[in-house]
């Protein structure tokens, strides 16, 4: 990456500079997820440090919220982390000394990110953690990895099902249970690698990519990737499942069982998505040096109650990042038109827009040059050519004034 000749202070990376511009080898970071398989002693210790990671967020969210109605004043991390220290001299809480001390700092850094993203406007106000939400807890440094076995802090040593080679220097471990009774460790990794530069963009390797409903990703290549449709193909037994889950007492042993059956087909329509995405993403990575999609305004689009599960079940966002994270490591490019760019109603032949273009319509004919026009099809044309600028780009909401 070339950028105009400044000082950058980079952690863990190279600078080369030269007159004028310096040329920036930025080092890449991945991560290695894997399932624990801890055994009957190990679980219960797990479940404390799950416990008291929760415990020490609500208590410092607590004293967050307290501090800033009657002062106005907010509480740094750094203060909490010394109140802590005095926790665990107490009588009542001196169980948190069983816990490491620094997942506990990382959870009361993570509050403090939350607080901060709040008053920027950037999230909701940081709410208290009960057992029925994500549960994790993260070691910036101390695991270590001998074959299939990882060593954490105050735990010891866990077998784990070791699916790949871990490429790197480790940095930090983040361990997290799913509402199945799943344990997973996410490792992210110093790989020492540097991150290559962008491919150049040039039409004949770059492709437009029109997500929808009825197909989930259309190319300009007129390649079609179906949407399969995960949720809506398990509704009827999740149905069944949720209506016994209603009618078992609450706190009941039954009940707990029968909350790990809806869980388990939840559980199983994420992975089937996520498999899908990361083919159908890792296939266009490999194939085109230069995709270009579409920003969609999704948190807008669910509220149309016809289509909102339709649209959650596709799962857009999470296929944008995984894009985004692809082509970073592969020096590819990742470009995004505007979100009110006419990809749909505009004739990719002509560039007649036709105002009048309804939802239901998937084929249409143009006013202008009288050519058939394949709805998806084309929006992925225009979005190729919006994206590498062959195109001038006309706001639709302009062109609709």
């Amino acid at each position: 990456m070339e950028h105009e000749f400044v000082k950058y202070y980079l952690y863990n990376s190279t600078i080369f500079v030269s007159y004028r511009k310096c040329t920036i080898f930025v080092n890449m970071f991945k991560s290695f997820k894997f399932e624990l398989n801890p055994n009957s002693t190990q679980r219960p210790i797990l479940t404390n440090h799950f416990g008291c990671i929760r415990f020490v967020y609500n208590w410092g969210l607590n004293e967050k919220s307290k501090a800033f109605k009657e002062s106005g004043k907010n509480i740094s991390c750094f203060s909490l982390n010394k109140r802590v220290t005095q926790l665990k001299k107490e009588q009542e809480t001196k169980w948190l000394r069983d816990v490491h001390s620094q997942p506990l700092q990382i959870a009361l850094r993570n509050l403090d990110n939350a607080y901060t993203n709040f008053f920027n406007k950037r999230a909701r106000f940081p709410r208290f953690k009960s057992k029925k939400s994500h549960q994790s807890f993260q070691y910036p440094q101390g695991v270590k990895v001998k074959d299939n076995l990882v060593f954490l802090p105050k735990i010891g040593w866990i077998h784990f099902f070791k699916s790949r080679d871990i490429i790197g220097y480790i940095k930090t471990a983040t361990i997290s249970i799913t509402p199945t009774g799943r344990y997973f460790i996410s490792i992210t990794c110093d790989t020492g690698l540097i991150k290559p530069g962008n491919h150049v963009k040039k039409k004949e390797t770059a492709v437009g990519v029109d997500l929808g409903i009825k197909d989930f990703a259309i190319t300009s290549d007129n390649q079609v990737f179906e949407n399969q449709r995960y949720l809506i193909k398990s509704l009827k037994k999740l149905r069944l499942e949720q209506r016994s889950l209603t009618r078992k007492v609450k706190g009941s042993n039954r009940r707990e069982r029968q909350r790990i059956k809806v869980a388990k087909i939840h559980e199983k329509v994420s992975n089937l998505r996520k498999d899908y995405l990361h083919k159908v993403s890792t296939a266009l990575v490999k194939e085109y040096d230069t995709i270009c999609i579409e920003d969609l305004n999704v948190s807008g689009m669910i509220k149309n109650r016809k289509l909102s599960k339709h649209i959650q079940d596709v799962g857009w966002r999470t296929f944008r990042t995984f894009l985004e994270y692809k082509c970073e490591w592969n020096g590819k490019n990742l470009i995004v038109i505007g979100r009110f760019d006419p990809s749909s109603k505009m004739c990719n032949h002509c560039g007649h827009i036709n105002k009048y273009l309804k939802l239901s319509e998937r084929k249409w004919t143009c006013s202008a040059c009288q050519r058939t026009v394949q709805r998806d099809f084309n929006a992925a044309k225009n979005i190729k050519d919006f994206g590498l600028g062959t195109r001038p780009i006309v706001s639709q909401r302009k062109a609709l004034a």
